[in-house]
């Protein structure tokens, strides 16, 4: 799949209304452009305004190597609307994560605060430090098998590679992982669900996106067969 084929995106669309879509993003593809360009999914977003002036917009962001939702507001109305969700820490995410070793407890909450670091040799990764930004990730042991083990995962704070870091952090890297972990097989994180409060008189919007098939076979390796969830 390739994100400026006209219909790439509109085939990965898991939740379409006037204000907002929820996209299945692959992993491997950035989300914009970065200081080399190259291929990203806004070259896509023509292919969603469905009618509206004007294409969509990232509404938040995922790593480059990160699967599963993605927000996009549709206009600049909705995009106001989504900033102001995230900012109040209303909308709910959920991660699955494949991760080397097993968390000393079965479920918890990693609370260390996060910072940029840089230097010539190694580019940039982020680091826990007591001066850092306040960052804040419950977890929860699904299985745990031949050394390694799948975590439910849900941010409070959206800091740069948040979760990667908090699982290198814990002893429990996300296999695949090359800057916080071993690297080898792509990183084994997917954006699994959001629960977004967008009307105030109705439900959340809750979506879901399904592994892609490299996180299943990972998985299958691993644990077996089916997810159990």
């Amino acid at each position: 799949m390739t994100p400026d084929t006209p219909l790439a995106l509109a085939d990965r669309i898991l939740y379409r209304d006037g204000l907002i879509l929820v996209i299945d993003k692959p992993a491997g593809i950035p989300v914009h452009a970065g200081p080399k360009g190259g291929v990203n999914l806004e070259q896509g977003f023509d292919a969603l305004r469905f009618g509206l002036p004007q294409r969509p917009a990232l509404a938040h962001r995922l790593d480059r190597d990160t699967s599963g939702c993605l927000i996009l507001g549709r206009h600049t109305k909705a995009l106001r609307r989504m900033g102001r969700l995230f900012s109040e820490g209303r909308v709910k995410k959920t991660y699955w994560a494949l991760v080397q070793g097993v968390p000393a407890e079965s479920a918890g909450q990693i609370a260390l605060p996060l910072r940029k670091r840089s230097t010539e040799q190694r580019g940039w990764w982020m680091e826990t430090h007591p001066d850092g930004m306040t960052a804040t990730t419950d977890y929860e042991v699904c299985a745990s098998h031949n050394g390694m083990s799948w975590l439910v995962l849900s941010p409070h704070t959206g800091r740069t590679h948040q979760i990667r870091v908090h699982c290198a952090a814990i002893g429990c890297p996300i296999i695949g992982d090359p800057i916080y972990g071993q690297g080898g097989c792509g990183l084994m994180l997917h954006a699994r669900a959001l629960e977004i409060p967008l009307y105030p008189a109705k439900d959340p919007v809750c979506v879901t996106a399904e592994p892609p098939e490299a996180f299943a076979a990972v998985w299958a390796r691993i644990m077996g067969d089916g997810y159990g969830v």
